[in-house]
Formats: C-alpha cells, structure tokens, sequence
C-alpha cells in the first residue's frame, strides 16, 4: 500500500455526484501533482482523503490507516497547509508556531526547537515575534507551510502554495518542496500551475467531472499527444511576404502554422522532418535562419485536451 490511496471514494451533495469513484495511489516519497478545472471535484477529494469529509463509499488510507475508521491516527502522519492562509494575524509568527505544534500534540520543548528552525528556513525568523498582520500574502504562506511541518509529518498536502506570491516567495516555496522530497516526504500538491506541476512532480493526476481523467508522469503524459510537435522558427528580415509564407503553409510535413511575435511556430507528427524541409525552404528562398529548435507538447496542452470537448 502507497502513501496515500483513494479507493473508488465517492460523494454527493444533494443531486450533484462531486466525486464518482475516485481510485489512486501516491508512492512514498513520491511528489504527486493534482489538477482539474473548477468544479471538478478536486477539493472535495482531498477532503475525503484528509479525513475533513466522510465519502458515502469508498476508502481512503493514509500510510495504511483507514481515514475513516482511525481519522487521528491518519491526521498524525500528515502536515496540510491550505490555500487559504490559516493563520491567526493577531498572534505573532512564534505564536502560531506554538499553536500549531500544541495541536499536533508536539512536546513544548521540540515545538520551540522545531519552530526557531523552520521559521529561519523559511526566511521568517527576523520576524518571530512580530504579529502576522503586518505580514505579506507571501510571508504568511511561508509561515502555513512552516506550521504544517512542526509535528516533522512524512506526508504533506500542499494547496496552491505559490498562488498569488511574489516571485521571490514562489521561487522559496519550490526550493523547500524539492528540498522536503529529497528528505524523503511524500508530496500532495493540488494546482492549477500546470508549469509548476510540470517541475515538481513525479506524476501528475487530471481529474475531471468527479473522475480520474488520466494519472502518469508529465513527460509520458505529453508523449500520448503527437499532434502538437512543432518546430519554431525566425527568419532575419520583416517577417515573410505573402507568397513565402504560403510556400511554407504548403510544406509535406506541416499540418498548422501560427505566427508568435517574429518567428512561425509549425505543427506537425515529425518535427525532424520539418526543420529539413525549413533549412531546404530557407536555402531555395535565400532566406537566413536566426533560430530553429523542436519541442513537444506541454502539460498544459494535454490538461486542455482531456478537460475540453
């Protein structure tokens, strides 16, 4: 059994099936990503999972502990820092540190340990003792995730962590994910930053209208969408007359051309196969080529595909 495991969980509200058998596992020490459009039920089933809901079928376990049927000992395995900061703006940052490890049942002596620590790995310890209030949205997402981790919990769940944040405090936030992976932690992250969960995550599960869509590692994700290979190209000059750019329209290989500021971006099943034909085109044309390089398909593109239409 994984770290975390949603066994066919399901849920209703009134009329509305907001989780219709959900099943995966997350590996130990594994980063999962988890993305779907607004309404897809992924809020509901991080719920169930952390034990906030009760599913009217189904399981869910945390490090093999039934949620359901021991929802304290499956809460003591794991840290949640929620998008919506949670933090109590009246008391200071050290406040909040203590509160948290006292809820986590942490002894008072390693919550001070603990706290003086994770506060200065999340670049707050100059701030200990001033009140959260005056914090930036920033500084207080360092301090929830900081709380989520005073009782040291091998499993965390992490909700749009870097939503809204200043650059600094994203590019924080993702040092001290990888960072906690590589302890070995097992990582939750609900986003909608596809780009985000592209860099972090070892696999990543789309879950659309209640179900799983599609659960697998980003790269293989982007390899089952062949259509939208494409090579990138800029020719020096003003672009490409009429003509030209029809003669380019017309290659074997092409299928699609979209222009992007001053290069075409063009589509096709064989992107090897398109830049030969680019490099003969330029060559027949008299055309010099600035840049030209391949790419494939984004996560983005695969979550748009299996979430539309």
């Amino acid at each position: 059994m994984g770290a975390i495991e949603a066994n066919s969980l399901v849920k209703d509200f009134d009329n509305l099936r907001a989780v219709d058998g959900v099943t995966f596992e997350v590996k130990e020490g594994e980063v999962l990503g988890f993305l779907g459009p607004n309404g897809a039920g992924k809020t509901t089933t991080v719920r169930m999972i952390t034990g906030v809901l009760k599913p009217d079928s189904g399981r869910a376990y945390i490090d093999g502990i039934d949620v359901t049927r021991d929802p304290i000992g499956a809460k003591e395995q794991i840290g949640i820092a929620p998008e919506e900061a949670n933090c109590y703006i009246d008391l200071t940052a050290r406040g909040n540190m203590q509160l948290a490890g006292e809820l986590y049942g942490v002894p008072k002596k390693k919550i001070k340990e603990k706290s003086i620590k994770l506060l200065d790995e999340f670049g707050l310890l100059d701030r200990a003792d001033s009140k959260v209030k005056g914090f930036s949205k920033g500084m207080r997402q360092r301090l929830i995730l900081a709380m989520a981790l005073v009782n040291d919990p091998p499993i965390l769940f992490l909700d749009e962590p870097t939503a809204g944040l200043d650059v600094a405090s994203q590019r924080l936030i993702k040092e001290r994910i990888k960072d906690l992976n590589d302890q070995g932690k097992t990582i939750f992250l609900t986003t909608h930053n596809i780009s985000e969960a592209d860099k972090l995550c070892d696999r990543v599960a789309i879950i659309n209208n209640g179900q799983i869509a599609t659960i697998d590692s980003p790269e293989k994700l982007k390899s089952t969408i062949q259509s939208t290979q494409s090579a990138l190209v800029s020719f020096s000059g003003n672009g490409l007359s009429q003509d030209k750019l029809k003669y380019l329209k017309d290659l074997e290989t092409v299928e699609e051309i979209e222009k992007e500021g001053d290069k075409y971006r063009l589509y096709g099943l064989d992107p090897g196969e398109i830049v030969e034909e680019v490099v003969d085109f330029a060559r027949s044309e008299n055309l010099k080529i600035i840049s030209l390089n391949t790419s494939g398909p984004s996560l983005e593109e695969v979550f748009t595909h299996l979430t539309t239409g």
